[in-house]
């Protein structure tokens, strides 16, 4: 049977990257995905490639900053589908560089609001239909706030991951009783469009091959290969799924062995 047979998914933050690919694994996996993100067109296309006939997901547009859209996407959830299964944020602001010497702080209040306030919106949106029957919620959150990278400073992003990882113990705890599990995704480095263009970039600025650039992220992993958008997106279906009926308030690296705790 597939890992999500009947179940039914909802997806933050759904681009060109990670929050596509996850979609697709929950219908490949024979789920139904609820997809949002603050970009119409993006989830219309993203729709449309994973699922053609539309029997298996539905959309809508949803800032996670914004409590009454967290509402609403639960809502179509709801509607179209019967109730939810899972959630899984995606939904981020990654791309705030920088350390605390020449920190912005009204930024990173920014950043904290979307990673850390917002994930917690859409969960809470969720939480009346998932107490209905139980289910998972997953959040992504990054190596980088158990390990900074030496390669880029993302100081905000990191302690607003740390923070939503910290909270995931928390809820564990609080919504274990309603058969709810709660656990954290930590990708590494992982080959998707963000770090394709970080190679790129790094690439053009010192004249060097890609593959030299690629090379060096591998060298620090113990596989041969960095981890992908598709593996961070298996792992995530392993824990929405019923085969993970017993994890809770756990963190899971997807990162070809960089790190190990």
């Amino acid at each position: 049977m597939a890992l999500l047979a009947g179940k039914t998914v909802v997806v933050s933050g759904v681009g060109a990257g990670l929050g596509h690919q996850v979609a697709a694994a929950v219908v490949r996996d024979g789920g139904n995905a609820v997809l949002g993100a603050r970009t119409e067109a993006n989830l219309a296309k993203c729709a449309a490639e994973i699922d053609p006939d539309g029997a298996h997901t539905a959309y809508r547009a949803t800032d996670i900053t914004e409590e009454t859209r967290c509402e609403a996407l639960a809502a179509l959830a709801r509607e179209r589908f019967g109730g939810i299964d899972g959630v899984v944020h995606v939904a981020a602001w990654d791309s705030c560089f920088g350390g605390l010497e020449d920190a912005d702080f009204t930024t990173w209040q920014s950043v904290i609001d979307v990673n850390l306030l917002g994930s917690l919106r859409m969960t809470r949106a969720c939480l009346p239909a998932l107490k209905e029957r139980g289910g998972s919620v997953v959040f992504i959150g990054t190596q980088s706030s158990v390990a900074a990278p030496s390669q880029v400073r993302q100081a905000a992003y990191a302690a607003s991951k740390g923070a939503l990882t910290s909270a995931m113990y928390s809820l564990a705890r609080e919504l274990g009783p309603h058969r709810i599990r709660v656990n954290t995704v930590l990708p590494g480095w992982m080959w998707g469009p963000p770090v394709r263009a970080f190679v790129q970039f790094t690439a053009q600025t010192e004249g060097v091959p890609e593959a030299d650039v690629r090379k060096r992220l591998t060298e620090r992993m113990a596989l041969p290969d960095l981890a992908t958008d598709g593996d961070v997106a298996d792992a995530v279906v392993f824990l929405a799924s019923d085969r993970a009926r017993s994890l809770t308030g756990q963190s899971l690296l997807v990162n070809a062995g960089e790190l190990m705790r």
